[in-house]
């Protein structure tokens, strides 16, 4: 289904690709903070498997109170859909281990003495048992390279270590949506580059809210576009990242050219 919130003659109407069933439904989600403050305005998003989306917009925009929304952090009035489950009480546990959220600060993540220990929390609060959570480890570190680092001190880490740890930290769930909180932010260009060649090779559906527009570029095929707590427009980035005027009047800026 076409979507675009904000017509005008220079932004094009786009259908976003649609690779596989709905993996996430948010249906007229708004919210206020307890300080009446409106931080969402009537949300209604669609995600399907195995797609890798960007949610961009300027500070303010709702891009983190949305994400917060989709495994329960945050309760606003609309519901919210993942898979076949309706998010409410009672499939809060189901629904966690489903969408797999990385903060933006790793430490926010990181706990535990050690990364073994780090990566086995989510696994061994689902109840798994003890061959079944060192596999789930093992394969979680492995994925994101690295399985070196078990033993390892989290707080001794790099930004870009620690980030992936936090990244594996929610892949031994094995989540069917992957949702990254400004993924990019703090690393240098060689530990930015491995985390989007990192991101590129997982098989999870993916959010990512970012203001990194080279990140999006290069790697999240569909963008959502949110200011003021709207979702603005919807569509494929290659078209999107076009519009210098639409973006500008958003608070987003062309990304450079590359050379």
């Amino acid at each position: 289904m076409p979507i675009l919130h904000e017509p005008g003659p220079t932004l094009p109407l786009i259908t976003p690709p649609v690779n596989g069933g709905p993996i996430l439904a948010v249906e007229s989600l708004s919210f206020h903070y307890p300080d009446g403050r409106q931080a969402l305005h009537d949300i209604s998003l669609t995600i399907h498997a195995g797609e890798k989306v960007a949610l961009v917009g300027p500070n303010g925009a709702g891009k983190s109170t949305l994400l917060l929304h989709l495994n329960g952090l945050l309760q606003g009035n609309g519901r919210i859909h993942v898979g076949q489950l309706t998010l409410e009480k009672s499939t809060l546990p189901a629904i966690r281990a489903k969408v797999g959220l990385v903060f933006q600060n790793p430490d926010d993540q990181l706990f535990s003495p050690t990364v073994r220990e780090d990566v086995a929390f989510g696994p061994l609060h689902m109840g798994l048992k003890a061959e079944e959570i060192e596999t789930a480890v093992a394969h979680a570190l492995a994925q994101v390279g690295m399985a070196a680092y078990a033993d390892r001190i989290s707080y001794h880490l790099s930004v870009g270590e620690k980030k992936r740890i936090a990244v594996a930290t929610v892949l031994a769930m094995q989540p069917d949506l992957l949702v990254l909180d400004e993924p990019s932010a703090g690393l240098d260009p060689r530990a930015r580059r491995n985390l989007i060649d990192l991101l590129r090779d997982l098989p999870q559906t993916m959010i990512v809210a970012t203001h990194d527009l080279l990140l999006v570029r290069d790697l999240l095929p569909r963008m959502v576009i949110m200011d003021n707590g709207r979702i603005v427009a919807d569509g494929r980035t290659g078209e999107l990242l076009t519009d210098a005027v639409f973006l500008e009047k958003h608070g987003l800026e062309l990304p450079c050219p590359t050379v």
